[in-house]
């Protein structure tokens, strides 16, 4: 709509400074001719909106000039107030300016947003922790956290599964990442991944760095996880599941890619398996909602285990025999 591209012309410029048109052309993914009329409505309504000649020219709002929020959509208003994480926030030192925040926001949203803002965070908590995972205590992630944002130097005594366990690491922070309720730093100068909650102790110097400019923080973060997968599932197995037996997390993912169904119902897929004695365990959880075709070593090892379970739970006290 024609409304909410022109408070996005407004906000871009207002955040970004002078832009020229074929710029908000692309950003608001419009025709260049689009952004000229645009401009000029915007001049008509009395917003002082100034063009720049020449080369290095642009768009530009008048120094000082603000303009408030009410361009927010519902849903925008809804989105914003849904993404704030109140727990993270408070971990990371930011607590009470994530609120400040949201208030001043909420201030500036018309009656309507504002009602719609209050019932979506009223009706809305998230919680990024698993049920049974420990999320882990992190110390230092405030001190993580502002040498990611200043570009500090940190020194750390890390501790990690290999030995020599405890080691000296000089890291980068580049970023920050939430995952399952743990955090994770990503430090250079060749991007590796720490877990903050196995920094043992930490030294925030004043050295500084560069973070490079092409660094993109959620594509490492997505090939990082790729790679993790591809490296801790190295092993496969055929499995046949029950009808409406969906299994969680790869092996779900892998009957969606390559299931076939048989006659009866059930499910046929290779699914990817971190190690027997790992599989046995995620195999058994299913009980009778799926069986191991292959590799033989996996299904031998699951029938031993069943049959084990079956002898030990079949002769307890109290119960008669032949």
């Amino acid at each position: 709509m024609k409304s909410s591209r022109l408070v996005s012309i407004l906000l871009l410029l207002q955040t970004r400074g002078r832009m020229t048109a074929a710029q908000l052309a692309a950003e608001l993914e419009v025709s260049v001719r689009t952004v000229y009329r645009d401009v000029e409505a915007l001049t008509a309504a009395g917003v002082p909106l100034y063009a720049d000649a020449g080369h290095a020219g642009g768009y530009r709002l008048l120094d000082g000039y603000r303009t408030r929020l009410t361009g927010l959509t519902s849903g925008e208003a809804q989105a914003l107030f849904l993404s704030g994480l109140p727990g993270p926030a408070a971990q990371l030192g930011i607590g009470p300016v994530l609120a400040a925040a949201q208030l001043k926001v909420r201030a500036a949203l018309p009656p309507e947003l504002r009602t719609h803002a209050d019932r979506i965070s009223g009706r809305f908590h998230l919680d990024a922790p698993g049920w049974y995972a420990d999320a882990g205590e992190a110390p230092f992630l405030p001190e993580v956290a502002d040498a990611v944002w200043n570009g500090r130097v940190l020194r750390v005594t890390y501790r990690r599964w290999r030995e020599p366990t405890d080691v000296r690491r000089r890291l980068e922070p580049y970023g920050l990442v939430l995952k399952a309720g743990r955090w994770y730093v990503v430090a250079g100068p060749r991007p590796r991944t720490f877990r903050v909650d196995q920094i043992l102790e930490l030294d925030l110097s004043d050295e500084k760095f560069d973070r490079p400019a092409d660094f993109d923080l959620a594509a490492y973060w997505t090939a990082y996880q790729r790679d993790f997968l591809s490296r801790l599932h190295r092993a496969e197995a055929v499995v046949r599941f029950a009808p409406g037996v969906v299994p969680a997390g790869p092996a779900g993912e892998a009957v969606r890619a390559n299931g076939r169904t048989d006659e009866a119902g059930w499910t046929v897929a290779t699914v990817p398996v971190e190690s027997v004695d790992h599989a046995v365990g995620e195999f058994l959880r299913l009980g009778t909602g799926a069986e191991v075709l292959e590799p033989p070593e996996l299904r031998e090892r699951i029938a031993a285990t069943a049959a084990e379970l079956a002898r030990r739970y079949g002769n307890f006290p109290g119960r008669g025999g032949d």
